[in-house]
């Protein structure tokens, strides 16, 4: 069994129309080319520490240079006889798969009509309040309401005296890890790693993205 995933970039969003001319929404996405830096598994062949899981650790394979390398990091592509890599992650693969490190894992792994799941970091709102936050409806706006967009009470003054955990306010608002379900890929172009999926995904463009095959 091949890595039921992949590491990627969110290019951008447009459309594509189906046969009978409906426009569909669909994303771009950069996937891969990744190559494998290392291999885990339940036993170690040479005899060393079990991992307790077969897996591997993908890296995601740029145009760019990574430079700041800290030495563990360095240590780490240096025993797999790789170059460094700015994006790892961890796919889970059957144990006694073939996979080893230095393998390359590109968007060929992927076909028409697959289901995949794509997780991302949603964009950044800053400090928000509730209204935009949470979608508080908000007060009346004239006959001299001076309640707009305020929260209401958080809280009664003789009990409890405080402001409960969990009790929804302003505050920082996306920078979140966000999972899209069940997208459909389009269309797959193996030669250049670019995917097709319909619908958006989480994220501005240029960002990095993790995109599963839905088991």
């Amino acid at each position: 069994m091949s890595v039921d995933g992949i590491i990627g970039k969110k290019v951008g969003m447009t459309q594509v129309y189906a046969e009978d001319g409906r426009a569909i929404p669909v994303t771009v996405l950069q996937a891969g080319p990744c190559v494998v830096v290392q291999r885990k598994s339940t036993a170690r062949p040479d005899g060393g520490r079990k991992d307790g899981y077969s897996a591997v650790q993908l890296g995601l394979v740029e145009d760019r240079k990574v430079k700041g390398v800290n030495k563990p990091l360095a240590g780490h592509f240096k025993k797999a006889g790789l170059p460094p890599c700015r994006v790892l992650r961890e796919f889970r693969v059957e144990e006694g798969s073939e996979i080893k490190v230095g393998d390359k894992i590109s968007a060929g792994i992927f076909a028409p009509g697959d289901m995949v799941s794509i997780i991302g970091t949603s964009k950044g709102k800053g400090f928000q309040g509730v209204v935009k936050r949470h979608h508080f409806r908000g007060g009346a706006a004239t006959h001299g309401s001076m309640f707009h967009r305020a929260p209401g009470s958080i809280g009664a003054s003789a009990f409890p005296s405080r402001v409960l955990k969990g009790m929804r306010a302003g505050g920082h608002m996306g920078s979140d890890r966000v999972t899209a379900r069940n997208l459909e890929i389009v269309k797959v172009d193996s030669e250049n790693n670019t995917l097709v999926v319909k619908g958006s995904v989480p994220g501005a463009a240029g960002g990095y993205l993790v995109i599963r095959k839905k088991r």
